[in-house]
């Protein structure tokens, strides 16, 4: 008769180094595992494929992986589902795990820098979260952070002055025109280039403008900002300049009208979302074009709209957190960001 092996037979332990060895090996996907001898008294396991050491009851280990999953969960936009079937630990499992994560932040280190070419910008989440970058455009690093209800003056003057009081220097400031940073920059950082959004300029006109301009100004004006981004010498800034000192000089009237109130005597101007779009550029001019003077200056805040944009569909895809949870989640977000 043939001899079978019951499975009764087959030691306890193999399935425990088994399983654990699966656990284990999270940096490289493998489940390549062989024995390799003991330390301690405890069996241990070595990957074929990425070399890895490790003992099944070794807790730092453990937690160590636990945390790459946390990692993959906030960058890698993948869901529970997901990663319980790639891990083996349980939806329930890896959500407490990860709550115990989120119900604390992370500290955020900065970058030494001689010249710093800064963007600052804000975006608005929902909850009334605001989330404010200062971003160094060389290195793609975030220098620091605040999250907030607002972009106030305030608080974006503390932040400037926290960086420099810790020898950063800043060579350049590119923000999108927001009151309170270009208040705050002209304050604290007197001597900085400071550098205003192309991409911001051209996009205000183009919604107040609509894309189908009523009016002969409004039309022109608009093919006028749709050159902006394309300027890339100073030949290109000094016709551009001309070319919206000669609209309003031809457009002056129409951009002036005004209409009286009989009863008041008040005025407002008729065609104010020309006007809007005209002031806007004439405020922006002495700083619409830094960058051509120094190349390291940016010339207009999209990394951070990208960046922005990210954050956002990360956090889409994991919604339904607390507000607590959903602010810690934007400070791991910029840690790992950071560590890449």
């Amino acid at each position: 008769m043939p001899i079978t092996r019951k499975l009764e037979s087959i030691p306890i332990s193999f399935f425990c180094s088994w399983k654990s060895a699966k656990k284990s090996v999270l940096g490289c996907q493998s489940f390549n595992v062989i024995k390799w001898g003991k330390q301690n008294n405890k069996q241990r396991f070595k990957c074929k494929s990425c070399g890895l050491l490790f003992t099944r009851t070794n807790k730092s280990v453990a937690l160590k992986n636990q945390f790459v999953w946390f990692r993959k969960w906030v960058l890698n936009r993948q869901t529970l589902n997901y990663l319980s079937d790639e891990s083996g630990y349980s939806v329930r499992t890896l959500k407490r795990l990860f709550d115990l994560y989120l119900s604390k932040a992370p500290e955020l280190k900065f970058y030494p820098s001689e010249k710093l070419n800064l963007l600052i910008d804000g975006t608005y989440f929902s909850n009334d979260i605001c989330l404010i970058i200062y971003r160094d455009n060389q290195i793609k690093f975030t220098q620091l952070y605040r999250i907030t209800d607002g972009e106030h003056y305030v608080e974006i003057k503390e932040d400037l002055e926290n960086l420099l009081s810790l020898g950063i220097q800043i060579e350049s400031i590119t923000c999108d025109g927001h009151r309170a940073i270009l208040k705050a920059a002209k304050e604290v950082c007197k001597d900085v280039i400071l550098q205003r959004c192309t991409v911001h300029v051209q996009r205000e006109c183009k919604i107040w403008l609509t894309t189908n301009p009523k009016s002969e100004a409004g039309m022109v004006l608009l093919a006028i900002c749709n050159k902006l981004s394309l300027i890339k010498t100073h030949q290109d800034a000094q016709l551009w300049m001309k070319s919206i000192y000669d609209w309003y000089r031809t457009y002056k009237m129409y951009v002036e009208e005004k209409s009286i109130s009989s009863t008041t005597g008040r005025y407002w101007f008729k065609h104010k979302m020309v006007r809007r779009s005209f002031v806007l550029i004439k405020n922006a001019m002495p700083n619409l074009f830094q960058y051509l003077f120094n190349d390291r200056v940016p010339k207009s805040t999209n990394g951070l709209e990208s960046f922005f944009g990210h954050l956002k569909s990360h956090l889409l895809l994991h919604r339904g957190m607390t507000k607590e949870h959903r602010k810690n989640f934007i400070r791991w977000y910029l840690y790992f960001r950071n560590n890449e």
